[in-house]
């Protein structure tokens, strides 16, 4: 018994001294293992008083956000026990128009933040038509150099400036909206944006083959925060699938063109109807994925769900004013002429009485889109697909209602100010290549932060 339990002793000193090396060299089970980010920060659902901010860990931590106006001096924090890989911390109380800063972490570290570099930017207070910049980004998910170099020409383009809206038109991962493709093709390319620039989407057809609008489940609905009870604005929709929101005088309507039903008695139409009568922003900008009118990688004509947005979604946005329509899907860039009434197939297209204003939109050339007060005064169409693939060059691209067309990669950049609405397509090199400008009459101008009165007639001169 004796020289057993000096033996057993032996070994359990052996033990404990080959566990303490391991717990001195980090390897035990009472050492903290290492956390990564692994994702974000990223900004969702930015209102005048509230935002939320999310990230993920590859190990389940607790959450800890300090926020602040100052990058050295977060003196605000907001901390959750419960161990999670994914986190999501909504900030409220928050003052419109204002910047402040914040940083990311646990109770005992510190991830991203607490630098110039992040930062938010709560949204103008009601009506304020103060200059907004808008970046909109179509079918984006390649994950490649080709979306690479289109996030480069936009960061190129905008000169440092950060967008205060981003856009994404939906297919934002190939090819199957997985999470690991979301991983690769949003947060593994724009981490640089998404930390200071809020990202809103419309779901695509690629994104739907992961994801399920009906039950909101998948990958897609995991990743992102949308506001369908209306606490951005608008009309509550009761689903992320389709939603609305404002920012200072724009009013943005997200529609769901792959996954849900686009009958005029079904919810979303139904829905869309409420929210367009009750928006009294002067600028009302619709976003989502399949396209009315293209002669490009897809065709208008032929394919069921763009004749059925064409029919059911346009009559019911010209009736109610919309300015601006952007979609995707169709890999190619084209805008359109200043429209109305065009809800048939191309060669119905009838320039005497749907086209509104046949120029070219654009101040340096026939002058810019003018829209008078009231409704059916136009609206312009832009399919910007070309975030990360581009058709076939030999594409028709001559739909009849399309101004101008481009087999190039490229985003565009809209830039909103009281009564006036700039926007360009640019290239991979930030080079515009299209351009074209719109006006509401009977807004005031609103330049450099300074309102001079109503517009009156458009004069010919740059204001």
């Amino acid at each position: 018994m004796g020289s057993s339990g000096r033996f057993n002793g032996s070994i359990g000193i052996r033990w404990f001294v080959s566990w303490l090396i391991l717990v001195l060299l980090g390897f035990g089970s009472g050492a903290a293992e290492a956390v990564t980010l692994v994702r974000g920060p990223y900004l969702q659902t930015p209102t005048e008083a509230s935002i939320i901010v999310r990230w993920r860990t590859d190990l389940t931590v607790d959450t800890r956000l300090a926020y602040g106006q100052s990058f050295d001096q977060l003196d605000t924090v907001i901390s959750d026990v419960q161990w999670v890989n994914d986190h999501e911390v909504l900030i409220e109380g928050l003052t419109a128009a204002t910047r402040y800063y914040y940083s990311i972490g646990t109770s005992t570290e510190v991830f991203a933040g607490g630098d110039p570099d992040h930062w938010f930017e709560t949204a103008p207070a009601g009506n304020d038509r103060l200059a907004t910049q808008i970046w909109v980004l179509g079918d984006s998910g390649t994950a490649d150099a080709n979306s690479a170099a289109v996030r480069d020409g936009y960061l190129i383009s905008s000169a440092g400036v950060p967008s205060d809206v981003w856009l994404m038109l939906g297919d934002n991962a190939y090819f199957s909206g997985t999470d690991e493709e979301y991983q690769a093709a949003v947060f593994d390319t724009y981490p640089m944006v998404l930390r200071h620039t809020p990202l809103w989407s419309t779901f695509g057809n690629h994104d739907a083959l992961s994801s399920d609008s009906p039950t909101q489940m998948g990958p897609y609905y995991e990743v992102f925060s949308f506001p369908g009870s209306g606490q951005a604005g608008g009309i509550a929709s009761g689903t992320e699938a389709y939603y609305s929101f404002d920012h200072g005088n724009i009013h943005f309507i997200c529609l769901d063109s792959s996954d849900t039903s686009l009958a005029l008695d079904g919810s979303m139409m139904l829905w869309l109807v409420a929210d367009l009568q009750a928006t009294t922003r002067d600028w009302i900008v619709a976003f989502f994925h399949h396209p009315p009118y293209t002669k490009g990688s897809h065709d208008s004509d032929t394919e069921a769900r763009l004749i059925e947005v064409r029919e059911n979604v346009i009559p019911v946005l010209e009736n109610h004013g919309v300015d601006l329509v952007f979609s995707g899907h169709s890999h190619h860039y084209e805008r359109s002429f200043l429209l109305d009434g065009h809800y048939g197939f191309s060669d119905s297209f009838d320039p005497g009485s749907m086209l509104l204003d046949g120029g070219d939109g654009r101040i340096d050339g026939d002058g810019p889109y003018v829209k008078e007060p009231g409704l059916h005064r136009g609206t312009v169409y832009v399919v910007n697909g070309t975030g990360g693939n581009v058709g076939g060059a030999d594409a028709g691209l001559d739909h009849p209602a399309m101004f101008t067309s481009h087999a190039v990669l490229g985003s565009v950049i809209l830039e909103v100010e009281g009564d006036t609405l700039d926007a360009r397509f640019i290239d991979t090199t930030g080079t515009p290549l299209d351009w074209f400008t719109l006006i509401k009459e009977g807004l005031p101008i609103f330049r450099d932060g300074f309102e001079y009165g109503d517009t009156g007639a458009w004069s010919g001169v740059l204001r």
